[in-house]
């Protein structure tokens, strides 16, 4: 039977992506929207400008995704916040106590660190500098948005708390991941779920780190030169054969709608899990019908030397 979203499914619930920019975050604002929630979208990159601007420095802002929101059947609201700033963090969450009250879904999304990451370079040759914002934006502003959001999640029992990461707290713990900074921020994510997780159960409350498997994101069709129209052009010209099994940022999206809808949510309380995984429990599927299941195919055919299609994992 074809899997199709719910659009009434979160109606009524209000949910925060903090780092709704683009990637993932944007892909997981726009499937809460279309299950009708509520999506205050945060980030650093707004229609106004200023001198917050991401990191990235590209042309994506939180006002587009709140738009692509509403016009998936949800509610997008945009706020302009540097979740480095826990003052900034502070004034959204009383916003947010004013506006809705409450929150049922917390995502937290925030990165930006991925240019500062230099490939495959030990600690001493690596830009010091660069390593320790890198780290600054993966845990600080993540700390940030807990500390100041979390009692709108806990005031009443079964909220959801997701913390975005790259790669599961078991394949992270065995696979050394580009350089020390970046390998301490993706493990140190997964470790605040579990962490989070102990804090909020006796509230009620469920934490779960979450990863993407490959990710179509903007700045990945760039880099392979198609779009989301084209993007199965690349395998053979640019990308290497695992890119066959990617993934469009809606795919993970529709994992957290799965997580917040599943009334047995806190069984996955404290654990880490990928989007393919996900897909596999709960049934939904990518905007193509299909389930890829990335991490899958990285271990068994890329790392395993399995000889396999790449169709085989979607």
């Amino acid at each position: 039977m074809e899997w199709s979203p719910d659009p009434d499914a979160l109606r009524g619930r209000v949910a925060v992506v903090a780092g709704a920019t683009r990637g993932a975050g944007r892909g997981i604002a726009s499937a809460l929207g279309e299950a009708g929630a509520t999506v205050i979208c945060t980030g650093r990159s707004t229609r106004a400008g200023g001198s917050a601007r991401s990191d990235y420095d590209r042309s994506e802002t939180i006002e587009e995704t709140a738009e692509m929101v509403t016009d998936l059947g949800g509610e997008g609201v945009a706020i302009a916040v540097d979740h480095l700033d826990a003052a900034e963090v502070g004034r959204l969450a009383e916003r947010i106590r004013t506006d809705h009250g409450h929150i049922d879904v917390l995502v937290n999304d925030i990165w930006g660190g991925e240019l500062l990451a230099q490939w495959d370079t030990p600690v001493w040759d690596h830009d010091l500098e660069k390593g320790l914002r890198l780290l600054r934006l993966a845990v600080d502003t993540h700390l940030n948005t807990a500390h100041h959001l979390l009692p709108l999640l806990i005031d009443r029992p079964g909220g959801l708390h997701v913390e975005m990461t790259d790669g599961t707290a078991g394949y992270n713990a065995s696979h050394y991941r580009i350089n020390v900074f970046y390998d301490l921020a993706k493990v140190a994510v997964n470790r605040l779920a579990f962490s989070l997780g102990h804090e909020l159960e006796p509230h009620g409350a469920t934490a779960v780190a979450v990863t993407p498997g490959w990710l179509r994101s903007e700045m990945m069709l760039e880099i392979f030169g198609v779009s989301e129209d084209n993007w199965r052009d690349a395998p053979g010209r640019s990308a290497p054969p695992g890119f066959a099994v990617s993934e469009s940022p809606r795919y993970v999206g529709r994992a957290v709608v799965a997580l917040a809808t599943d009334p047995d949510r806190h069984r996955w309380n404290q654990g880490s899990v990928n989007s393919g995984e996900l897909a596999g429990e709960y049934g939904f599927t990518d905007l193509d019908g299909s389930r890829p299941d990335v991490w899958r195919y990285m271990v068994e055919v890329t790392e395993g030397g399995l000889d396999a299609d790449p169709a085989d994992y979607r």
